[in-house]
Protein backbone atom coordinates (compact mmCIF):
# COMPACT_ATOMS: atom_id res chain seq x y z
CA UNK A 1 0.00 0.00 0.00
CA UNK A 2 1.12 3.43 -1.04
CA UNK A 3 -0.85 6.16 0.88
CA UNK A 4 -0.99 9.60 2.38
CA UNK A 5 -3.07 10.45 5.01
CA UNK A 6 -3.85 13.85 6.35
CA UNK A 7 -6.02 15.95 7.96
CA UNK A 8 -9.14 18.57 6.68
CA UNK A 9 -6.74 20.58 3.91
CA UNK A 10 -8.42 23.42 5.57
CA UNK A 11 -7.32 23.50 8.85
CA UNK A 12 -4.49 20.97 9.43
CA UNK A 13 -1.21 22.96 8.35
CA UNK A 14 1.45 19.92 9.23
CA UNK A 15 -0.52 18.18 7.10
CA UNK A 16 -0.61 20.13 4.35
CA UNK A 17 3.14 20.69 4.62
CA UNK A 18 4.23 17.29 3.68
CA UNK A 19 1.49 16.82 0.90
CA UNK A 20 2.75 20.03 -1.15
CA UNK A 21 6.22 18.48 -1.18
CA UNK A 22 4.83 14.93 -1.99
CA UNK A 23 2.95 16.87 -4.54
CA UNK A 24 5.57 18.77 -5.92
CA UNK A 25 8.24 15.70 -6.37
CA UNK A 26 4.98 14.11 -8.15
CA UNK A 27 5.05 11.03 -5.38
CA UNK A 28 2.27 8.49 -6.79
CA UNK A 29 0.50 8.17 -3.70
CA UNK A 30 -3.28 7.47 -2.63
CA UNK A 31 -4.50 10.62 -0.79
CA UNK A 32 -6.92 10.08 2.10
CA UNK A 33 -8.08 12.58 4.52
CA UNK A 34 -9.48 12.14 8.09
CA UNK A 35 -11.39 14.98 9.33
CA UNK A 36 -9.87 16.01 12.21
CA UNK A 37 -12.23 16.33 15.52
CA UNK A 38 -15.20 14.13 14.93
CA UNK A 39 -15.97 11.21 17.58
CA UNK A 40 -14.65 8.79 14.64
CA UNK A 41 -11.18 10.38 13.73
CA UNK A 42 -9.29 8.68 17.57
CA UNK A 43 -10.28 5.42 15.96
CA UNK A 44 -8.56 5.79 12.29
CA UNK A 45 -5.78 7.12 13.24
CA UNK A 46 -5.18 4.55 16.29
CA UNK A 47 -5.61 2.10 13.40
CA UNK A 48 -2.95 3.59 10.69
CA UNK A 49 -0.74 6.13 13.08
CA UNK A 50 2.07 5.13 15.21
CA UNK A 51 1.69 8.38 16.72
CA UNK A 52 -2.23 8.31 16.09
CA UNK A 53 -1.49 12.16 14.47
CA UNK A 54 -1.50 13.52 10.65
CA UNK A 55 0.30 13.52 8.66
CA UNK A 56 1.15 10.37 7.91
CA UNK A 57 2.78 8.64 4.64
CA UNK A 58 2.83 4.50 4.32
CA UNK A 59 4.47 3.53 1.36
CA UNK A 60 5.09 -0.59 1.14
CA UNK A 61 6.35 -1.76 4.04
CA UNK A 62 7.59 1.38 5.62
CA UNK A 63 5.63 4.19 7.53
CA UNK A 64 6.67 7.69 8.08
CA UNK A 65 5.37 10.58 10.61
CA UNK A 66 5.74 13.61 11.21
CA UNK A 67 5.59 16.69 8.80
CA UNK A 68 9.53 17.14 8.46
CA UNK A 69 10.07 13.34 8.92
CA UNK A 70 8.28 12.99 5.40
CA UNK A 71 10.32 15.84 3.90
CA UNK A 72 13.03 14.22 4.54
CA UNK A 73 11.96 10.98 3.18
CA UNK A 74 11.19 12.34 -0.21
CA UNK A 75 14.79 14.37 0.29
CA UNK A 76 16.38 11.13 -0.02
CA UNK A 77 14.45 10.16 -3.32
CA UNK A 78 14.37 13.62 -4.92
CA UNK A 79 16.95 16.50 -5.62
CA UNK A 80 14.60 19.08 -5.80
CA UNK A 81 13.09 19.07 -2.05
CA UNK A 82 15.76 21.47 -0.79
CA UNK A 83 17.90 23.96 -2.49
CA UNK A 84 20.98 22.02 -4.13
CA UNK A 85 23.53 24.92 -3.16
CA UNK A 86 24.64 23.86 0.74
CA UNK A 87 24.52 27.42 2.60
CA UNK A 88 21.43 27.56 1.01
CA UNK A 89 19.90 24.35 1.63
CA UNK A 90 21.61 24.37 5.47
CA UNK A 91 19.52 28.06 5.89
CA UNK A 92 16.40 26.05 4.68
CA UNK A 93 16.43 23.12 7.13
CA UNK A 94 17.28 25.99 9.83
CA UNK A 95 14.32 27.85 9.49
CA UNK A 96 12.27 24.90 8.95
CA UNK A 97 12.86 23.44 12.05
CA UNK A 98 12.26 26.79 13.69
CA UNK A 99 8.90 26.50 12.42
CA UNK A 100 8.83 23.16 13.75
CA UNK A 101 9.21 23.96 16.47
CA UNK A 102 8.67 27.65 17.44
CA UNK A 103 5.74 30.03 17.19
CA UNK A 104 3.80 29.16 19.86
CA UNK A 105 1.34 31.83 20.17
CA UNK A 106 1.04 32.74 16.22
CA UNK A 107 -0.21 28.76 16.51
CA UNK A 108 -2.54 29.47 19.45
CA UNK A 109 -3.92 33.04 18.31
CA UNK A 110 -4.53 32.14 14.39
CA UNK A 111 -5.20 28.44 13.57
CA UNK A 112 -5.17 28.13 10.04
CA UNK A 113 -8.14 28.46 8.11
CA UNK A 114 -7.39 29.05 4.10
CA UNK A 115 -10.59 29.79 3.06
CA UNK A 116 -12.00 32.25 5.64
CA UNK A 117 -11.37 36.23 6.85
CA UNK A 118 -11.09 36.69 10.69
CA UNK A 119 -10.64 39.64 12.65
CA UNK A 120 -7.17 40.63 13.40
CA UNK A 121 -6.34 39.18 17.05
CA UNK A 122 -4.95 41.80 19.88
CA UNK A 123 -1.42 41.94 18.45
CA UNK A 124 -0.05 41.50 22.16
CA UNK A 125 4.11 41.00 22.50
CA UNK A 126 4.12 37.51 22.20
CA UNK A 127 2.22 37.30 18.74
CA UNK A 128 4.04 40.52 17.37
CA UNK A 129 7.40 38.64 18.24
CA UNK A 130 6.32 35.59 16.14
CA UNK A 131 4.95 37.72 13.45
CA UNK A 132 7.66 40.10 13.04
CA UNK A 133 10.47 37.04 13.30
CA UNK A 134 8.54 35.20 10.23
CA UNK A 135 8.58 38.71 8.24
CA UNK A 136 12.28 39.02 9.27
CA UNK A 137 12.63 35.12 8.18
CA UNK A 138 11.12 35.91 4.81
CA UNK A 139 12.94 39.26 4.30
CA UNK A 140 16.32 38.11 5.14
CA UNK A 141 16.28 34.63 3.26
CA UNK A 142 14.55 36.24 0.15
CA UNK A 143 17.36 39.25 0.11
CA UNK A 144 20.12 36.68 0.62
CA UNK A 145 19.39 33.76 -1.23
CA UNK A 146 15.92 34.12 -3.58
CA UNK A 147 16.92 36.55 -5.58
CA UNK A 148 16.76 34.56 -9.02
CA UNK A 149 13.40 33.70 -8.09
CA UNK A 150 9.89 34.05 -6.25
CA UNK A 151 10.63 32.26 -3.58
CA UNK A 152 12.46 31.68 -0.62
CA UNK A 153 15.74 30.24 -2.18
CA UNK A 154 14.37 31.25 -5.87
CA UNK A 155 12.64 28.39 -6.99
CA UNK A 156 10.06 26.42 -4.59
CA UNK A 157 11.46 24.03 -1.95
CA UNK A 158 10.57 22.17 1.24
CA UNK A 159 11.30 25.56 3.16
CA UNK A 160 8.74 27.24 0.83
CA UNK A 161 6.19 24.57 1.71
CA UNK A 162 6.83 24.48 5.09
CA UNK A 163 6.04 27.91 5.65
CA UNK A 164 2.74 27.81 3.40
CA UNK A 165 0.56 27.57 5.87
CA UNK A 166 1.93 30.68 7.79
CA UNK A 167 1.50 32.61 4.72
CA UNK A 168 -2.14 31.55 4.84
CA UNK A 169 -2.42 32.40 8.35
CA UNK A 170 -1.07 36.11 7.48
CA UNK A 171 -3.92 36.14 4.94
CA UNK A 172 -6.50 34.60 7.02
CA UNK A 173 -6.19 37.21 10.06
CA UNK A 174 -4.54 39.98 8.17
CA UNK A 175 -1.48 40.34 10.29
CA UNK A 176 0.86 43.22 9.44
CA UNK A 177 3.84 42.89 7.40
CA UNK A 178 6.60 44.61 5.03
CA UNK A 179 6.60 44.55 1.29
CA UNK A 180 8.90 42.12 0.68
CA UNK A 181 7.12 39.57 2.80
CA UNK A 182 3.84 40.72 1.11
CA UNK A 183 5.55 39.78 -2.39
CA UNK A 184 6.49 36.46 -1.03
CA UNK A 185 2.75 35.60 0.07
CA UNK A 186 1.70 36.50 -3.62
CA UNK A 187 3.81 34.45 -5.04
CA UNK A 188 3.16 31.77 -2.81
CA UNK A 189 -0.47 31.81 -3.30
CA UNK A 190 -0.23 32.04 -7.16
CA UNK A 191 1.87 28.86 -7.20
CA UNK A 192 0.01 25.97 -8.71
CA UNK A 193 0.38 23.68 -6.22
CA UNK A 194 -1.09 26.16 -3.63
CA UNK A 195 -3.77 27.40 -6.16
CA UNK A 196 -4.95 23.48 -6.36
CA UNK A 197 -4.64 23.13 -2.78
CA UNK A 198 -7.05 26.03 -1.30
CA UNK A 199 -9.42 25.37 -3.45
CA UNK A 200 -9.70 21.80 -2.28
CA UNK A 201 -9.74 23.29 0.82
CA UNK A 202 -12.45 25.48 0.10
CA UNK A 203 -14.99 22.60 -0.93
CA UNK A 204 -14.18 20.53 1.75
CA UNK A 205 -17.60 19.82 3.70
CA UNK A 206 -16.20 20.03 7.44
CA UNK A 207 -15.79 22.82 9.89
CA UNK A 208 -13.70 23.18 13.17
CA UNK A 209 -14.14 26.39 15.12
CA UNK A 210 -11.80 27.38 18.21
CA UNK A 211 -14.14 28.48 21.17
CA UNK A 212 -12.36 29.55 24.52
CA UNK A 213 -9.71 26.76 23.96
CA UNK A 214 -11.96 24.40 22.84
CA UNK A 215 -12.19 22.65 19.32
CA UNK A 216 -15.46 21.07 17.62
CA UNK A 217 -16.18 19.80 13.80
CA UNK A 218 -19.46 19.38 11.89
CA UNK A 219 -20.32 19.06 8.63
CA UNK A 220 -21.01 22.14 6.37
CA UNK A 221 -25.08 22.74 5.60
CA UNK A 222 -24.68 21.77 2.12
CA UNK A 223 -23.23 18.20 3.25
CA UNK A 224 -25.93 17.99 5.35
CA UNK A 225 -28.97 18.62 3.00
Amino acid sequence: MRKFVSGNLNYSSWSIRALLMARHVGLQVEEEIVPLDFPATTARLADISPSRKVPLLIWDDETVWDSLAIIEWLAERYPSVWPENPAARARARAISAEMHSGFPTLRRDCPMDIRSRHATPELTAALQADVQRVDTIWSETRERFGVRGDFLFGDWSAADAVYAPVVTRFITYNLPRSEIAQAYMDAVMAHPLMVTLAEEAAAEPWWIKYEAGVRSAGFTSSENS
